[in-house]
């Protein structure tokens, strides 16, 4: 990090510290969810795809799993389309700045921060993906918005990602109570699963087209990545999440189907403002509540109890404990937006896997294409007109059920002769590997569902839709 700190001290004769003193209203404002670019070195091999894909399943539950954090009123509706990318994420359009410069971010159920490669300096190693030149990522410019200024290191926003022991490191202050402070938030650093950024905390107005501005919105302004070249809205559970400063009511999407190609096909998200709570249920979706895990560290993550797992009618052993977080907050089961395939810790993941192999026995193990694609249990179908594949059910509490239409959890791999499992595991095995969630819900498993996060009622709604 020692060299990009010429960049950080570049950046701060780049901000405007001018504030936008105007923010319009509007009921309804429209960007798009779409999925993102390839992130692999050969885009052309499906086999290669689908390991670079599970290996960042992997990777990312390995970071989520060892994380390190830290009245009515009438409400309006915000609309903005979400696109599938070929790497398996999802990606929407938003604006900041004044006047506003538009960037494409990641949608991230499981982080908080939100962050824009930024200024003319940004530098992303490991990102020359297919489809993407690392000198050209778009980025934001500071020096050409009138609306954002650096966060002060006494500023409670700064707290947010610091904690408040973070006013000990205001050194160049005139004293603990001294307001004239014009010392700034530390750097951040920001690991996720295959990747890091770095930067500095701005406020900057985040802008939905016609009308409708969020003034003094925090957001982190990355001048160095590694794999990670384009920024992240973060709707995690904290803070400087996006629903946190927004004060959204709920949020929803529909994740289009994709496989794994960019495709221009959206949905649209749906973002509820106001404090307000409506306690009506949307007929025909299936409702569980949120619960907050036991341990601090683990607060950010949408956490959700299943039941019991069923393959076809047979329900799956699953030892209670691994569905509820024990005092120390392992266990227990998450919904990532920013994860790709489902991931279950290795016992859980063998119960599942073991139960498909006894009731598909009369397909043969294709330990070849397991071998390459990482992905297991795998099946060879070739010479068989139909296939005869056992539903995959979730039962969450309050009686809701997920019965996962057959292409969320099996997939054909290569050529048209064999079929995978869309889960993934590590090598971990027994309780020393166990950390954080057992289970971490992935977007290939909710695509083709409506799927809300009801915030002002502390509930996870779904129902099967067709999402194009």
């Amino acid at each position: 990090m020692d060299s990009s700190l010429p960049f950080f001290s570049f950046v701060s004769f780049l901000i405007i510290s001018a504030t936008f003193p105007f923010a319009a209203t509007s009921d309804t404002i429209k960007v798009s969810l779409s999925p993102s670019h390839h992130h692999h070195s050969s885009s052309s091999d499906p086999y290669q795809i689908l390991n670079n894909l599970a290996t960042s399943s992997v990777a990312r539950a390995h970071h989520l799993k060892h994380h390190n954090p830290k009245t009515n009123i009438t409400s309006s509706l915000l609309k903005t389309p979400l696109f599938p990318h070929g790497y398996g994420g999802y990606t929407v359009s938003l604006s900041f700045g004044t006047p506003p410069q538009t960037l494409s971010f990641i949608m991230d159920t499981g982080s908080s921060l939100s962050w824009f490669p930024c200024t003319s300096r940004y530098l992303c190693s490991q990102c020359a993906f297919p489809n993407v030149d690392p000198s050209k990522i778009p980025t934001f410019s500071p020096k050409l918005s009138s609306s954002g200024k650096l966060v002060g290191c006494r500023n409670p926003k700064c707290n947010w990602l610091f904690g408040p022991n973070v006013e000990s490191r205001c050194q160049d202050c005139d004293g603990p109570t001294s307001k004239n402070c014009n010392q700034t938030c530390p750097p951040y650093l920001i690991q996720y699963g295959l990747g890091s950024t770095g930067g500095l905390l701005l406020l900057e107005n985040l802008v939905f087209p016609p009308h409708k501005t969020f003034q003094d919105f925090l957001v982190g302004c990355s001048i160095v990545s590694n794999r990670q070249p384009a920024g992240i809205v973060g709707f995690g559970r904290s803070p400087e999440s996006l629903p946190s400063q927004l004060h959204l009511n709920k949020f929803s999407y529909c994740l289009v189907s994709r496989r794994f190609d960019d495709t221009k096909v959206s949905s649209n998200m749906l973002l509820e403002t106001g404090s307000g709570s409506n306690d009506t249920k949307i007929p025909g979706l299936g409702y569980t509540p949120f619960y907050k895990n036991p341990n601090p560290a683990f607060h950010e993550f949408y956490y959700v109890t299943i039941r019991k797992i069923l393959v076809g009618n047979k329900q799956v052993k699953v030892p209670n404990s691994t569905f509820v977080p024990g005092p120390d907050g392992n266990g227990g089961a998450i919904v990532d937006s920013g994860s790709t395939f489902t991931f279950m810790e290795r016992p859980v993941f063998e119960l599942v896997s073991k139960e498909f192999e006894k009731q598909m026995g009369n397909y043969s193990r294709a330990r070849e294409v397991e071998n390459i694609s990482g992905l297991a249990p795998c099946f060879n179908v070739s010479g068989h007109r139909l296939m005869d594949v056992p539903e995959m059910s979730f039962y969450f509490n309050g009686g809701a059920k997920m019965g996962l239409p057959l292409a969320n959890y099996f997939s054909i791999v290569g050529d048209d002769n064999v079929v995978c499992l869309m889960i993934v595991t590590d090598k971990g095995v027994g309780e020393g590997a166990r950390s954080g969630p057992a289970i971490i819900l992935g977007n290939f498993q909710q695509q083709n569902y409506y799927i809300e996060f009801d915030l002002a009622n502390n509930r996870f709604g779904f129902a099967k839709r067709n999402c194009a």
